[in-house]
């Protein structure tokens, strides 16, 4: 079996003991010599101020160790809900998950929710029921509840291995038919099994009593197994940061070939026609907050880069493509409140440092007030974002009153026209906006003929397109759900500059939804839930939940307790 570098994420609802657990399986693999505690804040990953204060994990963090002659990677992810964009962007990069249950709660809210992250990015997944020195669930109670909530796939790991190849043939007709004809499965398909994400090992203890750890480790060792390599370069970028000097990292997976300082990397920077060519000057294997420099790293390998001015999470390099668009979206708007004297346009350049490092971070600047307005996910990334503005920037900031982050987008196809001819200036843009599938975003792309208007003008004119957020004529909320089709433009061979097509697109888009008005539809954030309450409270609950506009049905009933799920805004 190989035992090439292998990248496992640790992913949990709050609390429910992951950090512990990372903590113990560094510790048993003589990765770290003293055993620390989130209680008593020092944990060897968490070593934040902030999160050592809040006991909780706010950024990704990696650990390297050794395990039966197996390399792996460690990811700790955040898991508090506040934070999940960090959580969702490191998914992309992992060889597999363990996703960590707490034996005394079993399957909570967020936890389904990074179960639909894991199986959107189909990534082989343990999980791992910790705390089981406190709690008073049978194992039976905490399987069945896998099963209801998770995946019938779930296997307790802990059982014989007849009869835990007598339950893992029943989840796939080839290991049926091997089970019926030998008896017995072998590890080669149960790693198969893993990997198409069919079986679900599950295996039971206590990272504070470092109880059943071992067992997890083995696990991994023996039936995760490393993503197929390329042969030429390829890597995923998964984490912007800067180290204590304020130098620039860019953390990414190889996912082919081979990454060496002073490789030459061309890339595409987002919001540029124009790709960008970079030399790597550092390479570095972080270990909690140490790390070793090295000069290079084979496929597999997860480290940090210095000598890229302009990458972002999620983007792909050399052969691997650019990673899917996260499925998480900022639902509250703050406006950032500046000391006297401050001049926003000297902060910007500040806060767009923390909006490349967190892409769930939106920064909206409007020239014509000189407001800066913050989205973001809640009251805790808030709370975090001000404390990271006064220690790394010395700015004592406040934040308004939050608002609701509304959508806008259209009903029907339109054309708007945008022309733009002060004196000695020229330019014109047709553009044709359609309504698209509720979550699509926005597209854009070109039907013009480059014998009407040159290709360069055209690249322009998209460029133009994606570099602002255009908003919708109700509310002046930002448009979505649409795609924009250059249809036709002019240019003149004198007086046409890059500027005035800048100019003819944003009116293009402009009078086309004004066309669109009385059509228009504003969209309004969702979420999916799932409420556990006593029985006594479930008609008081539904009816809270539709006069606020939201679907509710009961999904589990008993004389003590319900559990009610639906959607609402």
């Amino acid at each position: 079996m190989s035992c090439a570098p292998r990248c496992v994420g640790l992913l949990a609802h709050v609390d429910a003991g992951k950090t512990t657990l990372t903590e113990a399986m560094l510790y048993l693999s003589g990765a770290i010599r003293k055993l620390g505690r989130v209680d008593h804040r020092d944990s060897f990953l968490d070593h934040d101020d902030q999160e050592r204060a809040r006991g909780i994990t706010i950024f990704s963090k990696q650990a390297r160790l050794r395990w039966k002659d197996c390399e792996f990677t460690i990811l700790d992810t955040p898991g508090h809900i506040d934070f999940s964009s960090e959580t969702e962007r490191t998914i992309q990069v992992l060889d597999a998950a363990v996703l960590v249950i707490s034996g005394t709660d079993g399957v909570q809210a967020h936890t389904e929710t990074l179960w639909s992250l894991l199986e959107r990015y189909g990534i082989p997944t343990f999980c791992f029921i910790t705390k089981m020195d406190s709690s008073f669930l049978p194992k039976e109670e905490l399987m069945q509840d896998l099963h209801t909530h998770l995946s019938p796939g779930c296997i307790d790991m802990t059982q014989g291995r007849a009869a835990l190849d007598e339950e893992a043939a029943l989840l796939d007709e080839d290991a049926l038919e091997l089970y019926t004809a030998s008896g017995c499965l072998s590890d080669d398909q149960f790693r198969q099994m893993i990997a198409k994400r069919e079986m679900i090992p599950c295996l039971f203890g206590s990272g504070m009593k470092l109880s059943g750890v071992e067992a997890l480790l083995d696990a991994l060792a023996l039936y995760s197994t490393p993503a197929e390599a390329t042969e030429a370069f390829g890597a995923r970028v998964f984490k912007i940061a800067r180290d204590s000097r304020g130098k620039r990292l860019t953390y990414l997976k190889v996912t082919g070939g081979m990454l060496s300082v002073r490789n030459s990397i061309r890339y595409q920077p987002r919001h540029s026609s124009e790709p960008l060519e970079e030399k790597i000057a550092e390479i570095r294997l972080y270990s909690g907050q140490k790390y070793e420099n090295t000069e290079s790293v084979p496929a597999g390998s997860v480290c940090a880069v210095l000598g890229l001015s302009r990458t972002w999470p999620g983007q792909g390099l050399g052969a691997c493509p650019d990673g899917e668009e996260p499925v998480l979206e900022p639902v509250m708007g703050y406006r950032l409140i500046l000391p006297k004297g401050t001049d926003a346009k000297t902060v910007l350049p500040k806060l767009r440092q923390l909006e490349e490092e967190d892409p769930l971070l939106r920064i909206v600047y409007t020239e014509e007030s000189g407001d800066i307005q913050l989205q973001l996910m809640g009251s805790i990334q808030l709370e975090v974002l001000k404390k990271l503005l006064s220690e790394r920037f010395d700015l004592e900031a406040d934040f308004g009153p939050g608002r609701i982050l509304y959508r806008e987008t259209i009903a029907n196809t339109v054309e708007g026209v945008g022309h733009f001819e002060p004196l000695r200036h020229y330019a014109e843009v047709h553009l044709l906006l359609e309504p698209g599938a509720r979550g699509s975003g926005l597209r854009f792309g070109s039907c013009c003929s480059t014998d009407e208007l040159d290709l360069n003008w055209q690249r322009l004119i998209l460029t133009h397109l994606e570099e602002k957020q255009h908003l919708g004529v109700l509310t002046g909320s930002p448009i979505t759900d649409m795609k924009i089709t250059l249809a036709a433009g002019r240019a003149h061979l004198k007086h046409t500059e890059g500027g005035d097509f800048r100019q003819a697109t944003y009116r293009a888009v402009r009078q086309g939804l004004m066309q669109a008005a009385s059509t228009a539809v504003l969209l309004e954030p969702f979420y999916s839930f799932r409420l556990e309450l006593p029985f006594s409270l479930i008609g008081r609950a539904m009816t809270d939940i539709q006069l606020m506009g939201g679907t509710v049905q009961v999904s589990e009933s008993s004389d003590q307790d319900s559990v009610l799920t639906g959607k609402a805004p």
